[in-house]
């Protein structure tokens, strides 16, 4: 039991030695995520799309 506590005792020491983003920044990795994903959404979309009508024009023969 002391080995548990002993752990997270650590655990709190490390955390308040964590440099923790600003809300700046938190907000500006937030918009480059969501831009991101946003990005690949769109992208894999039209790639599905095109697949897809190509895949059509062929089997439809």
């Amino acid at each position: 039991m002391g080995k548990l506590f002993g752990y997270f005792g650590s655990v709190k020491r490390e955390m308040h030695e964590v440099t923790w983003p600003t809300k700046k920044e938190l907000r500006k990795s937030m918009m480059t995520v969501i831009g991101t994903v946003f990005f690949f959404v769109i992208f894999f979309m039209v790639v599905d799309y095109g697949i897809t009508s190509i895949l059509d024009l062929f089997l439809k023969k």
